[in-house]
């Protein structure tokens, strides 16, 4: 049985409806929540279109795949070699009317889409895959405005805490995180500052779990101040050597990113979003 096709439209009604719905108690959890803001929004869209999201995804085959000590996962970005659903998934949360409402929740008005997607896409995580702990580079590709919130939309049905694959949510102490789990049709909005530390836990199932992430960006730091940074990875606390090795490529990235900014713009991936 066929699943009917949402249009972006309604993906884009159906989403701002649920922020507002809920937005004063999204905004109680925003301004409280430890140890990185955040909000999260469950049964984001009603259940046929978060089926049909989750029906459209791609084969993983097709995806970019990294391997690293800092990850390991696959990536998408090449919208048009995916079901159209799987784009309008994406850019629906680029939309005016659904950044405003984020907007809202958080208290600003100055948070910007940005056309070129950058570091935006699907993403799957298979049996042991990961992401260590790490702040996201402090801008977008031209090095013009602050990266400020992240979005993650997670598209997996029956997704439970126990097969891994959850974010997890650090102090900078990085000892013990706050799990937040990745349940199907769930939205996560949070914070990307230099002390957001975050992670994905290693996926303990021989099954995939796909999301949808998104970043907006602004001209100045939701909490004021000023920074810049390339993004940073840390090691687990039950990694000490690779704690140590990643402390030492954060240093060196960090201080190549400060001397030779253009290296942002050679190793970031970004497209021109389609309309």
């Amino acid at each position: 049985m066929s699943i009917e096709r949402p249009s972006r439209a309604a993906l884009v009604g159906a989403i701002t409806a649920r922020i507002d719905t809920l937005s004063d108690a999204l905004s109680e959890q925003w301004h409280h929540a430890e140890p990185v803001r955040h909000f999260v929004v469950d049964d984001l869209l009603p259940d046929p279109m978060a089926r049909a999201i989750h029906a459209a995804v791609p084969e993983t085959g097709g995806l970019l795949h990294r391997s690293s000590l800092r990850e390991r996962k696959k990536v998408g970005i090449e919208l048009e070699a995916y079901q159209e659903l799987v784009g309008d998934a994406l850019l629906c949360f680029q939309e005016p009317e659904v950044i405003a409402a984020v907007g809202r929740v958080v208290g600003s008005q100055s948070l910007r889409s940005d056309p070129t997607l950058y570091a935006s896409g699907i993403s799957v995580m298979e049996q042991g895959d990961f992401l260590n702990p790490h702040i996201d580079n402090s801008h977008d590709g031209d090095q013009q405005f602050f990266r400020v919130l992240n979005l993650l939309y997670y598209t997996t049905p029956g997704w439970s805490v126990e097969r891994g694959g959850n974010l997890e949510l650090w102090d900078s102490d990085l000892r013990a995180p706050h799990v937040v789990p990745s349940f199907f049709n769930r939205l996560v909005v949070m914070a990307t500052n230099p002390t957001s530390w975050h992670s994905v836990n290693r996926v303990l199932v021989p099954e995939a779990r796909w999301c949808v992430s998104n970043y907006y960006f602004a001209a100045h730091p939701l909490d004021g101040g000023d920074y810049r940074h390339v993004t940073t990875f840390a090691g687990r606390p039950e990694e000490p050597l690779k704690r140590l090795l990643l402390r030492v490529d954060g240093v060196v990235l960090n201080a190549l990113g400060r001397h030779l900014p253009f290296l942002t713009r050679l190793t970031r991936h970004r497209r021109k979003r389609s309309d």
